[in-house]
């Protein structure tokens, strides 16, 4: 394996989902923008970010495990809506995946 890709550069990362370290990268950015934001643990080994709407829903980034970035928006537990697959997103870097989680339209409740 070559040193370019021990790195696990964002393409191969989110082919399959979201790392635990760069979920964790990607929830502080989004603090930093001044977005609640943490990181999502839907099952064993599988990552993502949880985002609260303030109206009950909760968007939950990139938990699925497909590639490209899209939201599963919750309420409760139930499944209430979505943000689509982000065209492009598979190739998304970090700041990317940042900017498309912040400018995101999730609807009304």
């Amino acid at each position: 394996m070559t040193a370019i890709s021990q790195r696990a550069p964002r393409l191969e990362a989110h082919a399959g989902g979201m790392r635990e370290d760069e979920a964790t990268r990607v929830a502080q950015a989004l603090v930093e923008r001044g977005v609640i934001a943490r990181v999502a643990r839907p099952a064993a080994y599988r990552f993502g970010v949880r985002v609260p709407l303030g109206d009950g829903r909760e968007a939950l980034w990139d938990v699925d495990g497909a590639a490209g970035l899209e939201a599963q928006i919750m309420r409760n537990g139930m499944l209430v809506g979505f943000v689509p697959q982000v065209p492009g997103s598979e190739h998304f870097d970090e700041e990317q995946t940042v900017q498309a989680i912040v400018s995101a339209d999730y609807g009304t409740a």
